[in-house]
């Protein structure tokens, strides 16, 4: 992948500048376009075509298109072949260059035909018009500032920071946000006049201002007759679809946790012919935190060249490190493994291709089960439920293990006890109600909406879907994954020059997904049902029926060992929290974490990340 970055006047040492920002992104070529009206920057990081003609910003035969573009377009060998066909002249083998013969032959919509990941910016010079296009599912990220006239965008924000006239300064609004659904949900960022353009959407720029229009959406049907019938469309498109995402001019290997996801990549990658097959796998100390025997064992079966990678102690240097990278806070507990992962799959690899999506289109988390089982936990009165069962249950000691039966039905009992407009997030929200009012200071509650589920009511409103369990994948899929997951994902790989693929999102992928019942997918309290049937013959029977267990670190340890001390003097100092928050209130939850009273993690480390992202950039 790549960095791109521009804004609309011309000043190409400042283009310079914010792409250099991003060096990190692309240290293999830059290049920068400037004409009046318009600055185009670009880091490039070489996967396909490595010469010269694949250089950036690329132009159409007669300079009146200009392109920068950061991802991969898997279908880019049919699109070249058609538009040769209509008379286009190619003077290179790059993907991208089918981006700028495709807007010249289809305008806006190229993008309809594209099949990948991508951010992209194409500049029509005589109509003096910018387009900037996020890919449906939003792999890739792409932000945007507009302010008195001055239109900017980049790959990531801190490119736009490089900017003189883009102040900066708290989004508060985003940070109370943030504080509940542990990262910021678009099109807001924390940077007060910075936003993201959302998946499936691109941006006109013109005279007039900037316009966004949405040109891809999910859709849910139901198109199949039989179980058996779908397992056999869906191996067919899963083989494609990893075929395609095997396409590479550079080493290629594949992160494997030793879940069904990633194991599944494994299987199809061998079937399809990849030698050497290189594997990498993330291990801990605490095995409870860790997958590694599921991963050796789906290693051995299809003879991969497998590295266990293991998590060294976490330093404050690397914490602080992957904050930097990630633009804003966001605590997924996964997300410093993964800068950490990715920085030593780096020294055998350009690109991995790795498991994300699967959960979400084939429905594999737990709060999809919670959700099904609160249907009729609410059976039971309201009072037993309420004023009995939660009053118990939240008062009941942390366990030191990852899940364990106390800490699973702990979770279940606050998460049900939230408002029901959270739908399933309610499980994954994690401001509870009792520290609305004790957390927040009076100026900080006047200034933002404190209502959490907003974001998802509005959300939900573009999604046509009636059945419960839809409306949840829809969510997954449109408000949670694309500044959760993916977001993790790009910065801590490209933090490195890695290159991170993830097959299960591609969008026909996920099309066929949304058109499978939610019973197949969520047959009981069995999560990824269908999915499970497929794999079968595939994968070890072990790999198959195994549960969910995801990677991230102890941090609810941590932060009662290594990282106490620092936790304790960055959160009492911190200008952030000073201004905003009641330390006496949040001293005392620092207490009770430490005491193991109760575990506080999820709070504690999204303020640490809060407080260390507010240092180094607004500070």
């Amino acid at each position: 992948m790549c960095g791109i970055c521009g804004f609309n006047w011309n000043e190409p040492t400042l283009g310079e500048q914010c792409a250099r920002t991003i060096a990190h992104r692309g240290p293999d070529q830059s290049g920068v376009y400037a004409a009046e009206g318009i600055t185009l920057g670009h880091r490039r990081l070489s996967i396909i075509d490595l010469s010269e003609q694949g250089r950036q910003p690329m132009t159409n035969e007669d300079g009146s298109v200009f392109l920068v573009f950061n991802g991969e377009m898997y279908n880019f060998p049919e699109l070249r072949a058609t538009l040769e066909q209509k008379g286009h002249v190619f003077r290179s083998q790059s993907d991208s260059e089918v981006i700028v013969h495709g807007y010249e032959e289809w305008g806006d919509q190229c993008l309809q035909r594209f099949r990948g990941m991508f951010a992209l910016a194409l500049w029509d010079a005589p109509k003096r018009r910018l387009l900037i296009a996020r890919d449906r599912l939003g792999i890739i990220p792409l932000y945007y500032y507009y302010q008195n006239g001055k239109f900017a965008f980049a790959s990531e924000i801190k490119a736009l920071l490089a900017i003189p006239q883009i102040p900066r300064a708290v989004n508060l609004q985003a940070f109370y946000d943030y504080l509940g659904y542990e990262f910021v949900p678009s099109p807001q960022t924390m940077f007060a006049g910075i936003h993201k353009l959302p998946p499936g959407y691109y941006l006109e720029f013109s005279e007039q201002g900037p316009v966004v229009h949405s040109y891809w959406d999910v859709a849910f049907s139901r198109e199949w007759a039989s179980p058996d019938e779908a397992v056999e469309e869906m191996r067919s498109l899963l083989r494609d679809t990893v075929r395609m995402h095997l396409i590479s001019d550079v080493p290629l290997g594949v992160f494997l946790s030793g879940g069904l996801d990633s194991s599944t990549l494994v299987a199809l990658m061998r079937s399809l012919g990849v030698d050497p097959l290189r594997t990498f796998s993330i291990g801990y100390p605490d095995p409870s935190f860790g997958e590694l025997p599921y991963a050796q064992l789906v290693a051995d079966k299809f003879e991969t060249e497998h590295t266990v990678l293991m998590i060294p102690e976490v330093t404050i240097a690397d914490l602080e490190a992957a904050v930097w990278h990630l633009d804003e806070p966001m605590t997924d507990l996964s997300a410093l493994p993964l800068y950490l992962a990715c920085r030593e799959a780096k020294k055998h690899v350009t690109v991995c291709l790795s498991g994300e999506g699967g959960d979400e289109i084939f429905v594999g988390y737990d709060r999809f089960r919670a959700s099904k089982f609160d249907t009729y936990y609410r059976r039971l009165p309201a009072w037993l439920r309420e004023q009995l069962i939660y009053p118990a249950v939240k008062h009941l000691p942390d366990q030191p293990q990852k899940k364990g039966a106390l800490n699973i039905i702990k979770r279940f009992v606050e998460g049900s006890h939230l408002p029901l407009a959270g739908e399933h997030l309610r499980w994954q929200y994690f401001i509870s109600p009792d520290w609305q009012d004790r957390l927040f200071k009076e100026n900080f509650k006047a200034r933002v909406e404190r209502d959490p589920f907003r974001l998802v009511q509005a959300a939900l409103e573009s999604c046509a879907a009636s059945e419960r369990l839809d409306r949840e994948i829809y969510l997954d899929l449109r408000f949670v994954m694309p500044d959760s997951v993916l977001m993790k994902v790009d910065k801590m790989s490209m933090a490195h020059a890695l290159e991170i693929r993830v097959p299960f999102l591609d969008h026909r992928v996920v099309e066929f997904a949304a058109t499978l019942p939610g019973s197949w997918k969520l047959k009981g309290f069995e999560t990824k049902a269908i999915f499970r049937q497929a794999l079968k013959g595939w994968l070890p029977d072990s790999i198959v029926n195994r549960g969910k267990q995801g990677y991230s670190l102890p941090i609810k340890n941590l932060l009662r060992e290594g990282l106490k001390d620092y936790m304790v003097s960055l959160l009492n100092e911190s200008l952030l929290i000073q201004e905003q928050l009641d330390l006496n209130f949040l001293n005392r939850i620092i207490r009770e974490h430490l005491d193991r009273v109760q575990n506080h993690n999820h709070l504690l480390w999204a303020l640490i990340n809060a407080a260390i992202w507010h240092r180094k950039f607004i500070e």
